[in-house]
Parts: structure tokens; sequence; C-alpha cells
């Protein structure tokens, strides 16, 4: 049978991206996400455009139950065929200064970025090890690289997320199983919108005066690190808009 990708926040951004590209070059697929319109919508799509079997699961990785309840529904012979995990999930809520946080935006990104990609990697890796290989992407960010005004919970979660792949690396090498940190800067995906809380007018701001990555940058990187000899890991990856040199420094057109 033909190997499976699963992929986490697979209804838009890079998720989505991802599975389009996987797809197209034969993978079949098990996506998941909040949305199940989005993922009907993206099943019937990459299935019949590209003749591969897509598997969705419509959940919360925020809710370890059903994340545990959902993957054990698959099919045996999809759950054994499983090559690779893209931990795509994730979101940053806010953008206020400590003191001035909501506790309801940091629990959901706590919830998200940190447990969720644990509750998913906690179920998937088991048959990754049965099979003696596999791949592990973990979606971290330029903000698990630096800190910047602002971002406080959102750093120090995505600043765990790069320390997990580190972790992952240790624990799987073993099992031939390799892991790789990708760490975006600016992508003009969902990101901003939900940051600034359906602000269109301020996430578009963001993007202002310089061309930022779209999810198919992200999307193609994670294909070519997947399709590298099995000899070889790509182990930490921090890609970036031409415009962008740091977290902060942008150079944008006047």
């Amino acid at each position: 049978m033909e190997k499976y990708v699963f992929i986490t926040g697979a209804t838009s951004g890079f998720g989505e991206a991802c599975a389009e590209i996987f797809a197209k070059n034969g993978w079949n697929l098990i996506l998941t996400g909040r949305r199940i319109e989005r993922l009907n919508h993206i099943q019937s799509n990459l299935s019949n455009t590209y003749d591969v079997d897509v598997q969705i699961l419509c959940f919360d990785v925020r809710i370890e139950e059903a994340v545990f309840k959902g993957i054990e529904t698959l099919p045996n012979t999809v759950k054994q065929n499983i090559g690779i995990l893209i931990n795509n999930a994730g979101l940053a809520v806010g953008r206020s200064p400590i003191d001035e946080g909501l506790i309801d935006d940091w629990d959901r990104m706590i919830d998200t970025n940190i447990k969720g990609l644990l509750y998913v990697t906690r179920a998937i890796v088991p048959f990754l090890k049965n099979n003696k290989e596999g791949h592990v992407f973990n979606i971290a960010s330029i903000a698990g690289k630096e800190v910047y005004a602002g971002g406080n919970v959102y750093c120090a979660s995505k600043h765990a997320v790069d320390a997990l792949s580190k972790a992952m690396r240790i624990d799987l090498v073993d099992y031939n199983i390799k892991v790789t940190n990708i760490a975006p800067g600016a992508a003009e995906t969902e990101f901003s919108l939900v940051r600034f809380k359906g602000d269109e007018v301020t996430a578009k701001s963001v993007y202002d005066g310089f061309e930022p990555l779209v999810a198919k940058d992200i999307a193609d990187t994670i294909y070519f690190v997947a399709t590298r000899p099995k000899h070889v890991t790509i182990n930490d990856l921090t890609i970036m808009p031409t415009a962008q040199a740091t977290a902060t420094v942008i150079h944008r057109n006047s």
C-alpha cells in the first residue's frame, strides 16, 4: 500500500498547501482540522484530481480524547502505513504586553501549539516506530528562535516546539525516524487574521510594503526535505522572505 502523510491543521495555509503537493506526488493523505466543510471540500478536490486516498478527521487538537479517539477510527491498514507526520496546527492570538494579555488567548496558544502537538505525536509515533522509519515535521516559527514585543506567550510556545523537535530527534534516532523543525518568517496566510481576531485591516497591514512568504513556499520546502535520501536528514530550517532579516527587521518599500 502507498504511504500516508498525516497533516494537522489541513484546512488552510501551510497544511492545505502540504496536502496539495504530497497528493500531487502520489501520497495518500490523512487530514485533520476543525472545519468539516473545508475538510470535505479538500478531500473531494484532491482525491478526484490526483487519484489518491484522502482520509479526514474532524477534531480540535487541544482536546486529548478527541485526538486519540479520532485517530483510533482510522483503518488499521491506513495507520500502519503512515510515513510522515506534519504537526502544522498552531496559532497566535493577540499581541498584548505580558501584563495585559488575556488568559484565554494564552490557553489557546499553549493548548494548540504545545499540547496539541504532543497529543498528535503521542498517537502517531508508535506507528512510525513499528515501521522502523518515518519523518516528523514540526512547524515552529521565527518566533521560536527570537522573541519580540507583544509576542511573549506565542514566542514561548514556539520556543517549546523548537525544543521538542530536538528532544524528539534524540528519542527517535534509534528507530530511523527523522525529525525536522521548520521555522517560517512572515507568511501571508490566515495567521494574522487569527492573531488580530478577524480585524482584516490590521491583519493585511502586517504585509504592507514587502513580498511575504506564501503557504506554497513552505509546502515546497517540506516536500523537498521529505524526499531526501534515507541517510540524509535536514534537522532545522529557518525560512524567511528576502525582505526580512529578523523577526522584526523588515525592509518595506516606501
